[in-house]
């Protein structure tokens, strides 16, 4: 996430709700509107069926107590609504929670192409149909308790596997690349690109994850594809401080981006 950011958290009301006024329902209208065919065609079936369980409004900003309803039945989650920017600590203390924090503003339509950081749109649209499945529920609570347990130095290796997987992870469905993660879901550009023959296809590994470095701010170089999701799963079983500790002792790969320019 940026250092700054020029958005404010929207407060909500003592109910979860927040106010949104017109002009961000038309945002949030647009965004999805212009996405769903994107994502019909390219987002992996898991993720689909998880957007049809949520069933959101495409006329208004979806409310996050309307979300944590649907998401408590299925899989005992919530979405609570954060400032843009929170450290990966409580990021990691939420997860273990089965907490999903969602920045609560939408971007503005300056920004409408392309966001740094995350908004609700990236946290509704993107992350939450996911969470309806109880197995990919799980995967995101075991990060999430592994970060409470990890020393900080070690937050930026772990939350690799996190950016690797749920954000913008590939998966191979009856041969074809699909993709998972919600950065892709929730991007118009980088949805297309990523399962094209641009970006470089690494089988999901995950002590090769934890070495990758990654940017936030242009598309991927690297995805990592998942052919049969019990490998996804089985990471969570997995003793992820001993292989972040194994991924230190082997040291990071060489980038496959060029350094970002001083602004």
């Amino acid at each position: 996430m940026p250092k700054s950011t020029e958005y404010e958290a929207k407060i909500a009301d003592a109910q979860g709700f927040i106010a949104y006024d017109a002009e961000e329902d038309g945002v949030w209208h647009d965004l999805i509107t212009r996405q769903l065919p994107a994502v019909r065609q390219h987002m992996a079936r898991q993720y689909l069926h998880g957007l049809h369980l949520l069933d959101m409004p495409t006329d208004r900003v979806p409310q996050c107590p309307d979300i944590s309803a649907r998401l408590g039945d299925l899989t005992g989650w919530r979405v609570e609504p954060v400032p843009a920017l929170i450290g990966f600590g409580r990021f990691f203390g939420m997860l273990a929670d089965r907490t999903f924090p969602a920045a609560s503003f939408i971007r503005k339509r300056k920004h409408f192409d392309y966001i740094e950081e995350p908004d609700i749109f990236h946290e509704i649209f993107g992350h939450t149909p996911l969470l309806t499945d109880p197995a990919f529920a799980r995967f995101s609570q075991a990060i999430g308790e592994a970060g409470t347990r990890c020393d900080k130095a070690d937050y930026s290796w772990l939350i690799r596997l996190y950016w690797f997987s749920i954000e913008f992870g590939l998966i191979r469905e009856n041969g074809a690349l699909k993709a998972l993660g919600s950065g892709l879901a929730s991007s118009v550009t980088e949805l297309p690109w990523s399962i094209s023959a641009g970006p470089e296809h690494r089988p999901f590994d995950v002590i090769d994850i934890l070495r990758t470095p990654y940017r936030i701010d242009i598309h991927q170089p690297v995805y990592f594809v998942i052919d049969d999701l019990d490998d996804l799963f089985a990471a969570a079983r997995r003793d992820l401080l001993a292989d972040v500790a194994e991924a230190r002792r082997l040291g990071l790969h060489a980038p496959k981006y060029p350094p970002k320019q001083a602004a």
